[in-house]
């Protein structure tokens, strides 16, 4: 089953299916044809509809890559392999790699097991994506606005640029790019989102941008009351079970979240917690 970053990488690049022969073009200097098959859906392949496929006069794979992966990089050329021997046309992998070192170490060239089967990754790093500062620029390509917040999100600007475009934006529009662009960013830049998001100085007065910071405050709110009814039930040797456990931590009702909060104070067992 795909993961949330495979579905929202998969969206980025459905939604503008010209992006990856764009960037390579850009980057690479490399002149693709409009019909190339662009695929990166984590199944592989074989899932691919057939009508697609056959009229593809080339291929390119797009990977994302957060971390340090021997496996991720051989995965890389069985992808590829098993695109070529589908399409019988040149397939190219495209690497995502919005840190500076992972992009120095995706680049390296891959050796396979399969004698004389070495894989060259093309490799997108933070110095190939320009920081986007212009709203106007990124509401113009929210796809490369994207990717400006993957490569650039510890800077505020780029944050709230991308921001202020998406709020110019369609509301179920801007919502779905917001999300695109929270679920591929590394942990540091899911931070400064949520950060700028919830900053006084940036205005949150478009309906998607209120939906998603209310949404995180009251989660916020929910876990750490949630936190302080399992500490005092832990302090005082409540044993707490796995159901218990489960129906505190996932519980976003703020009220009963008081509740128990008051009765864990005097609780001798867990079931008197839930009465």
């Amino acid at each position: 089953m795909p993961s949330s970053v495979h579905e929202a990488l998969n969206a980025l690049f459905r939604n503008r299916p010209s992006l990856a022969v764009d960037l390579l073009c850009d980057v690479f200097d490399i002149d693709l044809p409009s019909d190339t098959l662009v695929e990166v859906a984590p199944h592989g392949p074989a899932t691919l509809a057939p009508a697609t496929w056959r009229q593809a006069a080339h291929g390119v794979i797009v990977e994302l890559q957060h971390t340090v992966s021997e496996e991720d990089r051989q995965s890389w050329a069985r992808r590829s392999a098993a695109l070529w021997l589908l399409l019988r046309r040149p397939v190219l992998v495209l690497v995502l790699a919005p840190d500076a070192g992972i992009c120095d170490w995706a680049a390296q060239p891959v050796v396979t097991s399969l004698p004389g089967y070495v894989l060259h990754p093309l490799v997108i790093g933070p110095d190939q994506v320009p920081p986007i500062s212009d709203p106007a620029q990124a509401a113009e390509c929210l796809e490369l606005a994207v990717l400006s917040v993957l490569s650039h999100g510890d800077d505020e600007a780029v944050v709230g640029t991308f921001l202020d475009a998406l709020a110019k934006a369609e509301e179920s529009h801007g919502a779905r790019y917001y999300e695109y662009a929270y679920r591929l960013a590394s942990t540091d830049v899911r931070r400064v989102l949520e950060e700028t998001m919830a900053s006084t100085t940036w205005p949150v007065y478009s309906p998607f941008a209120r939906e998603h910071y209310t949404r995180g405050r009251f989660a916020g709110l929910s876990e750490g009351k949630a936190r302080a009814v399992l500490a005092v039930l832990r302090a005082r040797g409540v044993t707490i079970t796995d159901d218990a456990l489960t129906a505190i931590t996932s519980c976003a009702d703020q009220e009963q979240l008081d509740e128990w909060a008051h009765r864990a104070a005097t609780a001798l067992t867990i079931d008197e917690l839930f009465v």
